[in-house]
């Protein structure tokens, strides 16, 4: 956190369990605001852990967003409802708390229920996992971004871009090339048009992990 510091008003956790749970805290103690993630999964007794220990963080006051969910219906790990059920048992649980549910940016136009249930629309947007080539990957990610708003735009509900960035290593997976200097170029692209445009958006990831290899995929 002490990193992350200078250079965010905001940090992302996608687990409340396990040790993540101390994310939230050490955040608000460095002045940072938190979006918190209940990771859901077909493991019921796991998300129920996850559930509650979102429920009791939130009560605490160290989470501004509560992500229940990260790309549940993209993996087909629960259905629509179960998804559902879940949102409602934490906006119930802590009634003043902004919550939502994190995927794919298509899934939003796919399921207007997901609109109808959430308080603020968080929405991933990769051009590099569509194989766009970096010479096209800003507009391809403007173009996500505005299909996401179309789908909300009756709500009058906020959308905020919760993953987005480009490999610096790795196979290439149709035009899309990781290299450090694409991956550098997409930063900066990006960060340039969502202070231009006032959007928010939420980076991934704050540090190299060696195990988020790039396959190739044939």
């Amino acid at each position: 956190m002490k990193i992350l510091e200078p250079y965010t008003k905001w940090v992302r956790s996608f687990s409340c369990i396990e040790g993540n749970e101390f994310i939230p805290v050490m955040a608000h103690k460095h002045g940072l605001k938190t979006m918190v993630g209940a990771w859901l999964s077909d493991d019921l007794e796991k998300n129920e852990k996850e559930i509650n220990a979102l429920i009791n963080l939130a009560k605490k006051g160290v989470v501004n967003i509560a992500a229940v969910g990260n790309e549940v219906l993209y993996r087909n790990d629960l259905s629509l409802k179960q998804l559902i059920n879940y949102i409602k048992r934490v906006k119930v649980a802590v009634p003043q708390l902004t919550v939502g549910y994190v995927d794919a940016y298509y899934e939003f136009s796919s399921h207007p229920e997901l609109v109808e249930n959430t308080d603020v629309i968080l929405a991933n947007c990769y051009p590099y996992w569509e194989g766009t080539a970096i010479e096209y990957s800003n507009s391809h990610m403007k173009a996500m971004f505005n299909q996401t708003l179309n789908a909300v735009s009756k709500s009058g509900k906020g959308v905020i871009i919760t993953e987005t960035g480009w490999p610096s290593h790795g196979e290439s997976l149709k035009a899309a090339v990781a290299s450090n200097t694409n991956a550098m170029k997409y930063f900066i692209d990006t960060q340039a048009w969502s202070e231009k445009q006032k959007v928010d958006i939420f980076y991934f990831s704050s540090f190299d992990e060696s195990w988020k290899k790039v396959l190739k995929v044939r």
